[in-house]
């Protein structure tokens, strides 16, 4: 066959030409296939066999109109998506994501990373992702029960336990879940595991609201510990303000590091003298019960506030990206560098561009990419499926703990992985090809379907 570098390039305009106007997917999509090149090189059966090409199609999309009523009793009509993306090692499962960005491409991006980042946490769990161009923020509690209502009107008959289990994601937490739960319990006359993130009197697990936090951070501390060091007495700069970056902020202080900023669309906030707990509990009441801006944060503790800008200008030792795709470019990478920074670990999905991504892996500072870093959500849900499955339930601590081994077996994963793949220390390429080889030899073993 002609050599993998120009097999790859004609692969990925193939998947351009497919796939218009969808630049997150081309872009994940490139990303995992470049850190392929040394396993398709030793194992080109992974080509010739069309793995690739049924990799990167998903098996469903499901696109479908969502009509609701306003408190004016105004209809109004959003649009809902279920991407179900690949299920060769378990039902599909990602999140559902409500944002005016929401289209067709991004959920495509996000269920092609979920792919990876389940194949990672060994649980039994393919890849999928869904949502709407639904904007809660601003809606009374009545017009978000009554969207998630129509929304899982439809959804309903393309999901369950067994077949794909969605989970929240931007936009949909505990208010959304519960609506989107009693609305399939009551289309379907069943009481099962077909959500994740939900509450703990009905269902939920413990630390499922914590666990994507307090994986990137553990995430972290197992990077650091390759190179004798660990996350006490940091200075961390974390972006975002919402689910991840508070729980990130709440993990680093239990392991002695210094959180610094948080930040939202009106800009960020930085408080030299360190984010300490009784300020993160401001934070969670301002966000998640208030639904406030962070700029009050500055009001309230005298810290700085600035408008419309990043937190990446403030120096620091370790970076935590929380907020969404591509927020950190390579401009930031280079501010970063220059401010001391020595460890990135993804909170979001996708957060730094190809270009950030490069300079961090050229410097050899420690990376962590999201579809490992960030994966101590999906498998905080994959953990709340197994309790709903056995009909118990797991204490606190025996979460945490599960939690904490599989973010360190998917480190070591990644870390032995690149070793043996001739890039030590390069997470990237670790990740992606751990998580693609279990799946690419679980379609082998199915077959061509």
């Amino acid at each position: 066959m002609k050599d993998i570098q120009g097999a790859l390039s004609q692969f990925l305009d193939q998947v351009q030409r497919r796939n218009p106007g969808e630049p997150e997917f081309h872009q994940a999509v490139k990303e995992v296939l470049e850190s392929l090149r040394p396993v398709l090189s030793a194992r080109p059966e992974f080509i010739e066999e069309g793995i690739l090409d049924r990799l990167v199609e998903p098996e469903r999309q499901v696109i479908f109109r969502v009509p609701w009523v306003d408190d004016q009793g105004r209809v109004r009509v959003n649009r809902g998506y279920r991407i179900q993306f690949n299920s060769a090692i378990g039902p599909y499962k990602g999140g559902l994501r409500f944002h005016p960005s929401v289209n067709l491409g991004i959920l495509k991006f996000l269920a092609f990373e979920q792919i990876f980042k389940n194949s990672l946490t060994s649980l039994p769990m393919g890849g999928g992702k869904g949502g709407a161009d639904f904007d809660p923020k601003g809606k009374s509690d009545g017009e978000v029960m009554r969207f998630c209502q129509s929304f899982m009107t439809e959804l309903a008959r393309h999901i369950g336990a067994d077949t794909d289990v969605p989970a929240g994601d931007i936009g949909v937490g505990a208010r959304e879940i519960g609506f989107l739960f009693g609305q399939y319990k009551r289309l379907r006359n069943e009481f099962t595991g077909v959500l994740t993130g939900k509450n703990l009197g009905w269902g939920g697990s413990l630390i499922r609201p914590e666990a994507t936090g307090y994986g990137a951070v553990y995430f972290a501390q197992e990077m650091l510990a390759t190179r004798d060091s660990s996350l006490e007495g940091t200075r961390c700069v974390i972006s975002g303000s919402g689910n991840v970056a508070q729980f990130t902020a709440e993990k680093l202080l239990d392991l002695g590091a210094v959180p610094v900023s948080f930040s939202d669309s009106d800009g960020t906030i930085y408080d030299a003298e360190g984010i300490t707990r009784e300020k993160l509990e401001f934070v969670k009441t301002l966000k998640n019960v208030k639904r406030g801006r962070i700029r009050e944060y500055a009001d309230k503790f005298s810290a700085e506030f600035r408008a419309d800008a990043t937190p990446w200008a403030i120096p620091c030792d370790c970076v935590f990206p929380s907020a969404t795709q591509n927020e950190l470019d390579e401009d930031d990478a280079r501010t970063l560098l220059d401010g001391g920074c020595r460890v990135v670990s993804e909170g979001a999905n996708m957060p730094c561009t190809p270009e950030a991504v490069d300079l961090f892996v050229k410097k050899g500072i420690l990376y962590g990419p999201g579809k490992a870093a960030n994966a101590g959500g999906v498998s905080t849900s994959g953990l709340e499926m197994s309790q709903n499955s056995m009909r118990m339930s797991w204490s606190r601590e025996e979460v945490d703990g599960r939690l904490r081994e599989i973010m360190t077996n998917i480190h070591r994963n990644c870390h032995e992985t690149a070793e043996t793949y001739g890039a030590p220390g390069n997470y990237v390429i670790g990740a992606n090809i751990a998580g693609f080889v279990k799946v690419a030899e679980a379609m082998r073993d199915q077959g061509v379907v």
